[in-house]
């Protein structure tokens, strides 16, 4: 498993990037449904914002973590395709607030800065 995979918890919910835009729905559930039953596909449709993407919802983890680790870098339609985890976006926002809320605190400390 590559250090990034690592770095993301696991979900049933995969996101992948650099589609072909003439991908369609179909091929992805006979590429992604070899590796188990998928509850929905959802292929982003906005150019120069979401298209060439899409989400794969499995109904099972482990099936998700097998269509990885087995598709990502995959040859699709003249395209290699990223498969990640989906991270919802709160999640991030949430790790970057405490990140940053770390590096405040050291800031504080290194120049003796007190809240009072």
């Amino acid at each position: 498993m590559s250090s990034q995979t690592e770095n993301r918890q696991q979900s049933r919910i995969l996101f992948v990037k650099n589609l072909n835009y003439n991908v369609k729905g179909e091929d992805l559930y006979e590429l992604f449904g070899k590796y188990g039953a998928i509850r929905q596909i959802r292929l982003g449709d906005q150019p120069q914002k979401t298209k060439g993407t899409a989400f794969i919802v499995f109904e099972e983890i482990g099936d998700a973590k097998m269509a990885l680790d087995r598709l990502n870098g995959f040859h699709l339609q003249e395209r290699y395709i990223v498969v990640l985890y989906h991270v919802p976006s709160r999640t991030t926002a949430k790790a970057d607030l405490a990140r940053r809320e770390a590096e405040l605190a050291e800031l504080k400390r290194k120049h003796d800065i007190r809240d009072d």
